[in-house]
């Protein structure tokens, strides 16, 4: 497939390829894991534990497990726009599948398309405990996504990256399988199955022809092409522990949480505490966070990572170098620590991130010395950049 700057107009669906950003790598041997569905081994280094949860448990979500054998298929997450004109195309929402992922990873974009100049936000959502029908829409992979996904393991979903981007992303063959547009047609005998294009948001400007709010993914066809990692995610993502259990159960009071994604001007995301549903409602900057049919987005858990990200370079060891060609935001994660917020159920607590090698979980400790306990559901999890001022109100 042909690859374009992120600066360069998507013309055509053969010219599916977007831009690329951010990631932090510096490889170690692969960290030992309990099977799918017991408690993780704590590594020597984590924060010492009062109590370890052995509940049976799907790694991505936390929920109990009623078969042992239930997680054992691929996890598959797709790249997804988020920009303003990426959410609504002729009065019609454009975004499909979010409610039915595990986690949802919120990070820089790397365009620079807010009117303030700065970059916004690029989404990543991880199926597991179910496929949505379908994506929409589907964009390129940015290089954080290689720290945030080799832990589950599995399938990503994209139409590609720029060029360095995606010769970074095939260094880690061992933990997932990055499978774009063209790849998968490819394999498909040249028939769009694990992909596709809804016509209803193709669009015409100044005479050139835009597919990048028309490309859709179908996470249960993409599954099929996966020659490993078909036994599921083999860690817990999250420490989780029963709904009771939970840190926030003594937290401060989060009825609505704000997560700012600009210095220069108000972009805003946010989340209300929904009662009677037991879920936050998530907001964009302009309003509610709609989906295909006007459904809002939800979720159990709010998780805020925060760490320093510079323009530049990523390489294999780890290395970060500032600006060079075509730079790119870079999180600081892998090998990283950071302030981390988690909100449930109207409360949140705080304290301390850490990560170590790529395929290795984030290690969180409260500000009290103790591990965190999350509560089981699906995980927003935002990453602005390390200055931001997160608020909450009772």
């Amino acid at each position: 497939m042909d690859l374009f700057s992120r600066r360069t107009a998507v013309f055509g669906a053969i010219g599916l390829a977007g831009a690329a950003v951010v990631g932090c790598t510096s490889e170690k041997p692969p960290s030992t894991s309990a099977p799918t569905g017991q408690e993780p081994v704590s590594s020597p280094s984590a924060t010492p534990t009062e109590t370890q949860d052995t509940t049976p448990r799907w790694p991505l979500t936390g929920r109990p497990l009623k078969d042992g054998d239930d997680p054992k298929h691929v996890a598959v997450a797709v790249k997804v726009p988020d920009n303003k004109r990426e959410h609504i195309h002729n009065g019609m929402q454009v975004q499909q599948g979010l409610n039915d992922a595990d986690i949802v990873f919120v990070q820089n974009d790397g365009y620079r398309s807010l009117p303030s100049g700065e970059a916004g936000t690029r989404l990543v959502p991880v199926f597991h405990t179910q496929y949505a029908d379908t994506v929409q829409a589907v964009r390129s992979m940015r290089p954080v996504d290689a720290a945030l996904f080799s832990p589950i393991t599995g399938i990503l979903g994209s139409t590609g990256g720029t060029g360095w981007v995606l010769k970074y992303m095939k260094q880690f063959p061992q933990y997932f399988t990055p499978i774009d547009y063209q790849a998968a047609k490819a394999k498909f005998g040249g028939k769009l199955v694990a992909y596709g294009i809804n016509s209803k948001f193709v669009f015409t400007y100044n005479g050139n022809t835009y597919y990048d709010k028309a490309v859709t993914c179908h996470p249960a066809k993409l599954a099929t092409l996966a020659k490993k990692f078909t036994d599921g995610p083999q860690q817990n993502y999250f420490p989780w522990a029963d709904e009771a259990e939970a840190s926030t159960a003594n937290g401060k009071p989060a009825k609505t949480v704000k997560v700012p994604w600009a210095k220069k001007m108000n972009w805003t995301m946010s989340y209300t505490w929904d009662e009677d549903k037991k879920t936050y409602l998530r907001s964009m900057p302009w309003g509610p966070h709609l989906l295909a049919g006007n459904k809002r987005v939800t979720t159990e858990n709010i998780m805020v990572i925060l760490g320093p990200i510079v323009r530049g370079h990523i390489s294999v060891d780890g290395t970060i170098s500032k600006g060079g060609e075509h730079p790119e935001p870079i999180y600081h994660v892998i090998n990283g620590t950071g302030k981390f917020y988690y909100a449930h159920a109207g409360s949140y607590v705080t304290g301390t991130w850490k990560k170590g090698a790529v395929n290795e979980v984030f290690e969180f400790t409260l500000d009290d010395g103790t591990p965190l306990k999350m509560a089981p559901g699906r995980t927003f999890v935002e990453m602005p950049d390390e200055g931001v001022k997160v608020t909450f109100k009772g």
